[in-house]
């Protein structure tokens, strides 16, 4: 492909719920999700599919779990939000070629976390285990904080160019804090609430 035919190459993604993605992926009897938690005095400490370890009095969210359910992290701490909130988020994005092996993503995000910090990540499906590195390579411009009314919208310049073997992920750090190139402890301070896979 030329640098011209790059250029006007174009093509939109919807984001789905991570949560959604890895249980159809994975085949789960009962779609969870593995990197968030609700109390259940019966749980006795255990480690989840992703290999999350939780402690006693927790377990992995259920998706048919009632909306209004509180979620803590791995460790018991509260997340301050409902399982409704955790996966409500939506998310759009504009995948555009601009040659030299560059693409630029413009993503309109709604119904994150008010004010609560985020990451971007690439997956790398190709990899075994699954890699994953920061949407922009570099770490320092795929991180933001979402708005007092839960948007978000950013442009992020990708190289090289992503095919199906990507996905832009979301990460949510419940820490408040960004991990550089690292997307944290997933489940314990890092959790993935959104992701689009590249055709």
């Amino acid at each position: 492909m030329t640098n011209i035919a790059a250029a006007i190459a174009a093509f939109a993604l919807t984001f789905v719920t991570h949560a959604s993605f890895f249980s159809s992926e994975t085949r789960q009897p009962v779609p969870i999700d593995p990197q968030v938690f609700e109390q259940d005095a019966n749980a006795p400490a255990a480690t989840g599919p992703q290999g999350i370890h939780h402690a006693a009095g927790l377990r992995p969210a259920l998706l048919s779990d009632p909306k209004d359910t509180p979620l803590y992290n791995a460790d018991g701490a509260t997340l301050s939000f409902t399982l409704g909130q955790w996966l409500g988020a939506k998310g759009t994005a504009q995948v555009t070629g601009t040659g030299g092996g560059a693409e630029t993503v413009t993503i309109r995000f709604q119904g994150l976390i008010p004010q609560g910090s985020y990451s971007l990540f690439e997956n790398h499906f190709d990899q075994q285990p699954v890699g994953f590195t920061p949407l922009d390579s570099s770490g320092t411009t795929n991180s933001f904080i979402a708005g007092k009314d839960g948007g978000a919208t950013l442009d992020i310049t990708v190289t090289p160019t992503m095919t199906h073997d990507n996905a832009i992920l979301l990460v949510y750090h419940s820490d408040q804090q960004t991990h550089g190139m690292m997307r944290g402890t997933i489940g314990v301070n890092a959790h993935h609430q959104l992701i689009a896979r590249i055709p």
